[in-house]
This record gives C-alpha cells, structure tokens and sequence, in this order.
C-alpha cells in the first residue's frame, strides 16, 4: 500500500487592514499570522479618501468616503473586496433651498458607520460641515436624518463652516449600539457628544464632565470638542472618548463622563486624538497621546511618539513605544488613524501624518512598520474579509 500523502495545512487568512490618505487609499491583507502584508492599491490615486470601511456583516463589501478634486464629495462601493467600484447615485446632499436663501454645501464626508446587523443595507455617514445622513441601500442613496441636521438647537450647537477646526467641523463617531439598531451615539467636533433612542428622530446631547478650554462655557455645548467617542464590543455600557480636553470614560445608564486621562504622565498630558477600545475587554483601551501645548503642534510629544494602553478602564496608563522611533519623529496619528484587529493577542495599527503604518501584533509591546511613504495617513480601520 503507498504510503497516505501528509495533509496539507490550511492556514486561515488574516485580517485586512484599510487606510485612507489624502492622495488615495491602500488594502492591505495578512497572513494567518500577521507577520507577512501584501499592498493592494493606490485606489482613487490622487483623490481624497477620508474613511475606508468593511462592512462586517458580509465581509465583501466596501465603502470609501472621497473628495475628488473639482468634482467635489462622493462615496464609493464596491461589492467584491475593492476589485471593481461604483459611485453612489446620490451621494450625502443638504437639500436644495429656494433661490436666495442662504443653504449647507457638504464638504466632505468625514466618518462611514455601518448599520446594525438587523439592517443588512444601512449605513450612517458624517460630514463637515455637520451633517448625519443614512443609506438604507447599501451606500448606493443617501438621504439627511433630519432629526437632528434641521434641529434648530443643534445648528447653532453645530456653529458655521469656520468654527476655527482645522479642515473644517466634523461630524464623527457614529456609533450604533449593537443591541438596538434606533440607539444611535455621535461626536460633534465642535459640539459635543449626543445620543438618540429613536433611530435618530431626536436627539439629546451627553457633556455632563466634559471640560473645555480655559475661558469658554462649559454650559454652552458649542464649546465641547470631542476629538473620538468609541463603544466597548464586549460591554455596550462603556464608552471611551478622547476629547480636546483631556480622555474620559463614561459608563451608562450614568450621564456623567469621568476624566480618566489625569493619569497619564504629566509631560506628556491626555490630549490626542483616536481611541480604540479592546474588542474582548471593556477595561483596556488605547491613545495616541500628541503634544497639544501653546499652539498645539500636532506632533508626539518630544519627537518620541508612544502608544498609550490602560487594562483597568483608566485607572492607570503605560507607555507602548516597542519598535517606533525613539527620537526626531515629529509625526502625529489622526483620530481615525488607529484601530485593532480581533486577532489574538489583538492587533494594533496607527498610521502617521508622515505616511507610515505601524502595526503591533501583541497589543502594543512591539511595533514594526508594515507600510511606508504612503501619502499623509488619514483614516485606518481593520476588517474579517469572508472566506
């Protein structure tokens, strides 16, 4: 009898991890193990791609929010991995208004949140100027949730298209709670956090603890600046935000946020701006803190830039600097520029302003650089592709 051939190994595929640039976007895909990438891209050379998302509910389908060039703001979609795009037919729009008046024009769109399982074909977009807009097609339509784009108390919360944020105000974080597609979150940058139990028919705003600048009203909701409000998967009652003004958490049915980025070391402080929470572990998250002294320049602080993890929900804080340069890096990570894998030990990944993607495949004990001299790095998020 010849002997029985030894069964091949089939080892599974690893995550794939999305970034949007400001000159286009790039996929790349791992190996069961993360240790070995393959680049997929440019997508969309040349144009502005501000978010890049997988939808996890099939694991095929993608959408990118882009700005292209003098054809102004769209979203994209494709259906098989990135291999072919098409664009929305009605991409996010203010409605018209008569001739004369004084209407919204949307920018951009900033942020893409795919919808609760139960509804397969919605997704919710964000755009600066602030704006919340649903597609209830898979991102092939979109219209205005009117509940809160034409809630006169949140236009003036919302302020105008100079609000003094650096490329415009945004409207971020749209979060759906994933055990009630109407309990909805989002972050107005300015203008605070709010909540809708309706499926965003009305809304309510969550500052309670938050602080602002120096001088300005803590009363006045025109003046908070949540800079990423994120949601614990493994306890929906947790959320983490990092804010202009420091990093908090809150746990609900509480309204109350507590400040729990005082425990970061004083030289290099708790103002940043991405968030990214453990997907098994409510109590560990992560920052990226940046220097945000005097005219805040936006860059690691001292040139060394570090990772920042708790694993008791605040309490305390440590340096993550493994493998990233230890000095004379003057780059920073945008709020959507850091995400984790659900791999285990979980995978981080932080793309700079400087165009390089920094990953860590045990939780930020050590990184390598997996991606260089991609354009400036505005948007990274991770996915399960379906097998």
């Amino acid at each position: 009898m010849a002997p029985r051939a030894p069964k091949k190994s089939v080892r599974s595929r690893g995550p794939v991890v999305l970034v949007a640039t400001r000159k286009g976007a790039w996929i790349l895909r791992a190996d069961a193990s993360r240790r070995s990438w393959r680049s997929d891209g440019p997508h969309f050379l040349g144009q502005v791609i501000h978010h890049l998302v997988l939808d996890p509910r099939d694991g095929r389908t993608l959408l990118a929010a882009a700005k292209t060039g003098h054809l102004g703001p769209t979203i994209f979609r494709s259906s098989d991995l990135g291999r072919s795009w098409k664009e929305a037919a009605r991409p996010p729009a203010f409605p018209k208004v008569a001739e004369g008046e004084k209407g919204r024009t949307v920018d951009h769109t900033f942020w893409l949140t795919p919808g609760h399982p139960s509804q397969p074909g919605t997704w919710y977009a964000g755009t600066s100027p602030h704006g919340l807009f649903r597609s209830p097609d898979g991102g092939a339509s979109w219209e205005p949730v009117s509940g809160l784009n034409d809630d006169p108390r949140y236009r003036e919360w919302m302020g105008g298209p100079q609000d003094g944020t650096p490329n415009g105000p945004k409207l971020h974080s749209v979060i759906v709670d994933p055990r009630d597609p109407a309990h909805l979150y989002l972050g107005m940058s300015s203008g605070g956090v709010h909540e809708s139990v309706d499926e965003g028919r009305s809304w309510r705003p969550i500052i309670q603890g938050m602080e602002v600048v120096d001088g300005l009203d803590a009363a006045n909701i025109t003046f908070h600046d949540p800079h990423c409000v994120r949601i614990s998967p493994a306890n929906p009652d947790r959320l983490y935000q990092q804010n202009h003004c420091g990093i908090y958490r809150l746990d609900r049915p509480g309204t109350a946020w507590v400040r729990i980025g005082k425990a970061m070391p004083p030289s290099v402080g708790d103002v940043g701006f991405p968030m990214v929470v453990h997907p098994r572990d409510p109590d560990t998250a992560w920052v990226f803190p940046m220097d945000g002294t005097s005219v805040w320049p936006r860059t690691s602080p001292g040139g060394r830039p570090a990772v920042y993890g708790t694993g008791n929900g605040g309490r305390t804080w440590r340096r993550l600097d493994g493998g990233l340069p230890r000095r004379d890096a003057w780059w920073t990570v945008k709020r959507q520029a850091m995400a984790a894998d659900a791999g285990e030990p979980v995978g981080l990944y932080a793309g700079t302003t400087s165009g390089e993607l920094w990953a860590s495949r045990d939780q930020g004990r050590r990184f390598s650089c997996i991606a260089r001299h991609l354009p400036e790095i505005y948007a990274v998020e991770t996915g399960e592709p379906a097998r």
